[in-house]
């Protein structure tokens, strides 16, 4: 219990409704009661302590209905930050189409119908229409529970037959909720009722082993001893109910023949004969579970029930009931479901029942009309909500001053230790007394404000008990936890093998850059047996007939070639023994090199030039950052850190700062300007177009208000009057930051006193002003933004040359993105475009072709005649677009139309569905950009990614779609990273000449090239790496039986080639044994290769070899001093062959290894060569 809660506690209101509501939950008939006047804050606080007490004194859980969501996520952070276990029931969008969903929603509703089943929670939270709405019955659901225990035991075929039967897909590997995997006795699922996937190590019926694991690495984590498989599904087609669909729907289409439905109905038919997935088992909910059952089914007789603002939730009601009123008469109407099954949800009245039998409170701002309804009890709080302080200070003191006049007992809320601290001080610097304060410490002394680092409700007044609590808690109820972010995972260390992009993705046909042969055409993998040796090697097609085999144990000499000219076709393969790939790594290696050396003389000249050395933080610094609403990620802690580290620095600072859309660039941004003009200097900040301008000065003065900050913008929105005064202020220092485009690097602007110059997207401004900014930022801070992620490779090689902070996570405050990947369907889209404008929000349309755009337009006119459509795409002028752009923020254009020219656009939170169409011709990175474009708000977002109908899409474009379906959430971690996108990232930075020769090699290989450019350019040696190749007769290799998945087996491969201590060896044979079982001989055999291939490379050997009972050793430079000591010390058992190949032979014992023996030779000749140097 917190200091502030327990204020509600003691009012005897409180007492009055406990011991009321504890009396109607042991009542056989109970009746509703009443309460009014709790304020947002007030009633967070009251909840708190009645769940407790609720669940304490009755066992009971509670039922806290919501009018809406952003109500709902406000009051599940405040209760979850207090300790209470938390579940939110969310509003779930039914298919109604045969067309593949993510099920993220679905997954969180199943999670909280079985914790209720089981009594495993003390609050679940919901809306009325979520709450209503059909799912799967109760009794089913129990049927769908399996736990494993790791003492019992099961047939590895009946669990994964149980997983069939309850909506899970069989994949090669699992990475996502609802999929299973078997390798042998290993069997991974991914059940919505854990955290992570289960890996279960069978011995026969017996579990030999089980343990959660992480879907990046495919490695397990923890060990558990047993864990619960719920259904993957909220609607499952049994097979005795799929005949009785097959009936209903056969029936059904001899009465629509000739509606726009028909094809789609036969289509659903299809599927269901033929015994596929019926993605569209939503629509036949009522036929399915004919027990027709809700939420409130399950918790009936078993909560206690809260209803939170009754108008509100009535309203909801009555608007979800109309909705789905047309739904279903759209439905019955074009013939696409039967009238008898087009019923998806309980009703109002059902709602009322429920109030009725269940003990209930009704809360809200007032009484309220109730009907005929008898209330047991009908209670009044009289409280006051204050004010969110968490930018406002001077409001703050105001106020305190006030309340502590009054004799208040006043609590204060900060959100950490320090921030109390800080606090403490700038009040004592203010003249009031204040002092720190525990949670769940003492009395509050009257007119003594105590701070405490409790931010978990918001502000209120008690009149009565003269008790005020001031929270600096952003308004928005949003900023301690998003109620859909997941816990945060413990971060797994990685070895240096996991760090290297996943080679999960080389596919056949995929581009491959070999060190000395060059570009090749990867065709997969081999394995062949020579001279009764068996070995696994990739295929690679040179120019012309040239084929090149190369053993798997070197696939570290290859990467995956990553540029546009593999996907425009235009990339040419090399010619084996040719001198085109030469020439072409010599050109490139020049490039990287003049590139590094331009790059150490601008540091080491910026290094030189004498800045301007910021002041450190201050209170009012402080005070600011404090007000931030949301909590920073880690990325934008260190960024922040970093920047004003420089900052701080007497020479300029010149930073990049590179991150995603929507990664919190702009705070970053702001900080910086705030820190500069704290320090009496001004900040220019430049962006591309007249519309970022106009967002950038809304978004500063929103971010500044309360702060003696003064603001300007600069660009075509201005009128000339306004403009010439503008540039008036700036000249007279009255402009602390001026937002602008290139209008700032006009002749007449000039500055009083600039201080740091921030620049938006800085490859978007033309030659010609980039060299304007050169001279605007001489000898001053700059700070360029860059949405476009940059390479980690990219960022080390350039660690000490260029300055570049990278944010890579995004901020977790936003909803999944409710996904869909479809044919092109007239009748879905058009229903996708009209509920969204129902709900009075914005659509982006993306058609990229220029060329027929405009048709794309009138189709989709056609679809909605009412909205108002605008097309943009990448030929008009810039001006014509930023108008555009302000239309649609302003909401004046309901569909716009475009190509992807969205994907560097501004924010427009109101647009919430995005529809594509040819969505299979994307890469997988920017399909998951352009998708950031949507979901920015509170709202949810909606995705759908069409292809055209009756296409048959490549495997890798079916796995693209399956990969942007399944990884829903905002900023999600991809398997296959964000590469094409990066890459393009990567051109920003280096430059188009250097860009241009990226493409020339690929991206790993100009990258190695640049690393070994720069290093050199420091004077740091770069020693030539020297392949040692062995040949020591043995089958060293993966069989198929053990890892069957092509792409599986060379990602392992990989791993091997990698590695460089016998730790390594450890480490793999450990993800070996975990993800596969026991190690078959020839892949413990291929483990010993790969290490005596790196100490052989090491040593300076050319090749290790076994012929009969000797074993051969061929080093690059013979030295003689070296092996005549060796060769004294093991006396006639080892001989130096100085002919044209030079040799040292070593005659083997019988019985001994020869990993054994070589790694001892190769150590002690290491060691002697280090001593005699």
């Amino acid at each position: 219990m917190s200091i502030v809660t327990q204020q509600i506690k003691d009012v005897k209101e409180y007492k009055g409704i406990l011991a009321n509501a504890l009396s109607e939950i042991r009542a056989e008939r109970p009746h509703p009661m009443s309460v009014t006047g709790l304020s947002e804050g007030a009633s967070e606080a009251f909840y708190n302590e009645l769940v407790v007490d609720i669940k304490q004194q009755s066992g009971k859980g509670v039922l806290l209905v919501c009018p809406d969501e952003k109500t709902e996520h406000r009051l599940k952070n405040a209760l979850e930050s207090c300790g209470r276990k938390c579940l939110v029931y969310p509003y779930r969008d039914l298919v109604f189409h045969n067309i593949t969903a993510s099920r993220e929603f679905e997954h969180d509703r199943l999670n909280v119908l079985y914790a209720i089943m089981e009594n495993d929670y003390d609050v679940v939270l919901t809306t009325p229409d979520a709450a209503l709405q059909y799912t799967v019955p109760e009794d089913k659901l129990e049927k769908g529970l399996l736990e494993i225990d790791i003492n019992k035991q099961y047939e590895i075929k009946e669990v994964t037959s149980f997983l069939e039967n309850n909506g899970y897909t069989f994949v090669d590997m699992v990475d996502s909720v609802g999929q299973y995997a078997v390798r042998g006795g290993i069997l991974d699922v991914f059940s919505p009722r854990t955290e992570r996937p289960v890996r279960i190590d069978f011995f026969d019926t017996d579990i030999e082993q089980m343990g959660s694991f992480d879907v990046l690495s495919q490695r397990k984590i923890e060990n558990i001893d047993s864990f619960k498989i719920i259904p993957s599904k909220e609607v499952i087609v049994s097979p005795e109910k799929r005949e009785e669909l097959k009936k209903a729907i056969s029936s059904h289409l001899k009465k629509i023949v000739g509606t726009p439905a028909e094809d789609t109905v036969k289509a659903e038919y299809e599927s269901v004969i033929s015994g596929s997935e019926c993605n569209f088992a939503d629509k036949y909910i009522s036929l399915l579970y004919p027990e027709k059952q809700c939420l409130l089914d399950y918790l009936n007789g078993k909560c206690f029930c809260v209803v939170h603002s009754y108008s509100g939730i009535n309203d909801r009601i009555k608007s979800f009931q109309w909705h789905e009123e047309q739904n279903s008469s759209e439905l019955i109407e074009i013939g696409s479901v039967p009238s008898k099954y087009a019923e998806f949800s309980k009703t109002g009245a059902d709602f009322e029942e429920f109030t009725d039998k269940n003990p209930t409170l009704i809360s809200d701002t007032f009484l309220s009309s109730m009907g005929n309804r008898r209330l047991s009890g009908v209670y009044s709080f009289v409280t006051k909500q204050t004010v969110s302080y968490f930018e406002n200070f001077s409001l703050l003191l105001e106020d305190l001053s006030s309340y502590v006049q009054n004799k208040y007992k006043i609590a204060i809320l900060t959100e950490s230790e320090q921030k109390s601290k800080t606090l403490l001080n700038m009040l004592n610097d203010a003249g009031i007394a204040a002092v720190l304060g525990m949670k769940d410490g003492s009395e509050l002394i009257k007119g003594l404000p105590c701070i405490v680092d409790d931010c978990t409700v918001g502000g209120f007044e008690l009149t009565a008990s003269k008790f005020v609590c001031l929270s600096l808690r952003a308004n928005s109820g949003l900023n301690i936890k998003d109620a859909y972010k997941k816990k945060k995972k413990k971060a797994n260390k990685k070895t240096a093998r996991e760090k290297i992009l996943s080679y999960a993705d080389l596919t056949e046909g995929d581009y491959v850059v070999h060190d000395v042969h060059g570009i090749g055409q990867y065709l997969g993998l081999h394995t062949l047996t020579i001279d009764g040796i068996t070995k696994d090697f990739v295929k690679i097609q040179y120019a012309g007939s040239d084929m090149l085999y190369l053993p798997c144990t070197q696939l570290d000499s290859i990467a995956k070639y990553i540029g546009a000219k593999a996907e425009d076709g235009t990339l040419k393969l090399s010619k084996m023994g040719g001198t085109e790939w030469y020439k072409a790594k010599t050109k490139v290696k020049k490039a990287a090199k003049d590139m590094a050396k331009d790059l150490i003389a601008l540091y080491a000249e910026r290094l030189r030039k004498k800045g301007i050395a910021f002041d450190k933080d201050d209170a009012m610094q402080a005070d600011f950052e404090s007000g931030f609403e949301y909590e920073e990620t880690d990325g934008q802690l260190s960024a922040i850190n970093e920047i004003k580290e420089d900052m701080e620095q007497a020479y300029p600072m010149d930073r990049l700062l590179c991150g995603d859309v929507g990664f919190g660039k702009t705070e970053v941004a702001l900080r910086a300007a705030f820190k500069a003009v704290n320090s009496s200097k001004q900040v220019a900040i430049l962006v591309p177009t007249t519309i970022l301008a106009l967002q950038h000065y809304q978004t500063i003065s929103a971010r500044m208000r309360g702060f003696p900050v003064k603001i300007d913008m600069l660009s075509r929105f201005s009128t000339p009057k306004q403009q010439a005064e503008t540039v008036r202020r700036i000249k007279r220092g009255e402009t602390d930051i001026v937002v602008g485009t290139h209008r700032l690097l006009s002749k007449d602007i000039e500055f009083k006193d600039l201080g740091l110059v921030i620049i938006d997207e800085e490859q978007r401004f033309g030659v010609a002003h980039k060299e304007k900014l050169k001279q605007l930022t001489k000898n001053i801070d700059s700070l360029t933004l860059t949405a476009t992620p940059i390479p980690r490779t990219l960022n080390m090689a350039m660690s000490g040359i260029r300055d570049m902070s990278v944010l890579e996570e995004a901020p977790g405050d936003r909803l999944p993105v409710q996904s869909y990947v479809l044919e092109y369907d007239e009748l879905i889209i058009s229903e996708a475009i009209k509920k969204e404008l129902r709900r009075g929000g914005q659509v982006f349309y993306l058609h990229n072709n220029i060329e027929t755009i405009d048709y794309a337009a009138r189709r989709v006119a056609a679809m909605v005649p009412d909205a108002r459509i605008a097309i943009a795409h990448g030929r008009m002028d810039k001006e014509t677009i930023s108008d555009l752009w302000r239309s649609l923020v302003e909401g004046e254009i309901d569909v716009f139309v475009s190509t992807t020219i969205i994907e560097s656009g501004v924010d427009v939170p109101n647009a919430n569905t995005l529809i594509i169409e040819n969505a299979d011709r994307f890469g997988l990175a920017q399909l998951h950009q352009i998708r950031g474009r949507v979901g920015r708000s509170s709202r949810r977002a909606y995705a759908y990614f069409t292809f055209s109908k009756g296409k048959a899409l490549s495997e890798i474009a079916t796995k693209r779609l399956s990969a942007i379906k399944e990884y829903t959430e905002f900023g999600a971690g991809f398997k296959v990273a964000l590469r094409d996108l990066e890459i393009r990232g990567a051109g920003n930075i280096l430059g188009a000449e250097q860009h241009g020769h990226l493409q020339t090699v690929g991206y790993d290989m100009y990258m190695k090239l640049l690393n070994e450019a720069i290093l050199e350019e420091k004077g740091e040696e770069v020693k030539p790496k020297r392949e040692c190749a062995i040949d020591l007769n043995v089958n060293a290799y993966i069989p198929e039986k053990y890892i069957k998945v092509a792409s599986q087996r060379i990602d392992i491969y990989k791993k091997i080639a990698l590695i460089e201590t016998e730790l390594d060896v450890r480490d793999v044979t450990d993800e070996l044994l975990d993800r596969y079982g026991d190690i078959p001989e020839s892949v413990l055999e291929l483990l010993n290769v790969s290490l005596l291939r790196k100490l052989g490379s090491d040593a300076g050997m050319a090749k290790l070899e076994k012929r009969s009972g000797n074993i051969l050793i061929y080093p690059y430079e013979m030295d003689g001093a070296v092996w005549t000591f060796i060769a004294a010390q093991n006396r006639g058992k080892i001989l130096m062959n100085m002919g044209s190949k030079p040799y040292v032979s070593i005659k083997l014992d019988k019985g001994a290894k020869v990993y054994e023996v070589l790694t001892q030779i190769l150590r002690e000749y290491m060691r002697l060569r280090e001593e005699l140097k």
